[in-house]
């Protein structure tokens, strides 16, 4: 009897690989709207998120918290990077932050001393995050010219930068040659 439960155990320890395994996604199935949320810019002003565009050109959506310690080293090494990107692919990075009414107070001071250049917005009620369906932060997307989520990525690692800024570039490789 003992024999089972151990039989079973090695495969509870695969779990966690299959679970990150799966943390990129790129849609191929069709490509997906996003979704028609009330939010917030900093000012307090309200925003509706299927206005988030950017002329055309790629944008990438960055779920985060002034508390996340991989959000805020995502959006640091990215803004060391983000002259760069803008200047070669005229990609857009919208900012959402996802601390609840006991942190919002944080977040535009944070924003300020850190010196990020992203679109910031808040989602004090998380009807965005919950719209997106995103459980974990950071949380990564990217849209493509159409703003239609094309691609997301959970967590961080220095290095997954890299692979945002080749997303982008496929999807202006396709813009320009289309099938």
């Amino acid at each position: 009897m003992h024999s089972k439960k151990y039989a079973i155990f090695p495969f509870l320890l695969l779990i966690p690989f299959f679970l990150f395994a799966q943390q990129d996604k790129m849609n191929v199935s069709g490509n997906q709207a996003l979704p028609d949320v009330e939010i917030r810019n900093l000012d307090g002003v309200a925003f509706n998120t299927h206005n988030i565009s950017n002329n055309g050109a790629p944008v990438i959506i960055c779920f985060w918290a002034t508390y996340c310690k991989p959000c805020i080293k995502e959006l640091s090494i990215i803004s060391d990077l983000y002259d760069d990107w803008r200047q070669e692919t005229g990609v857009k990075i919208v900012a959402i932050s996802i601390d609840d009414s006991k942190t919002i107070a944080n977040v535009l001071p944070f924003v300020n001393g850190k010196g990020w250049e992203y679109e910031f917005y808040t989602d004090v009620n998380g009807d965005f995050k919950r719209a997106m369906n995103v459980n974990v932060i950071p949380h990564t997307f990217i849209l493509n010219s159409k703003s239609e989520i094309v691609w997301q990525h959970l967590s961080f690692a220095e290095g997954d930068e890299l692979k945002y800024i080749e997303i982008v570039r496929i999807l202006l490789k396709d813009k320009m040659n289309p099938k």
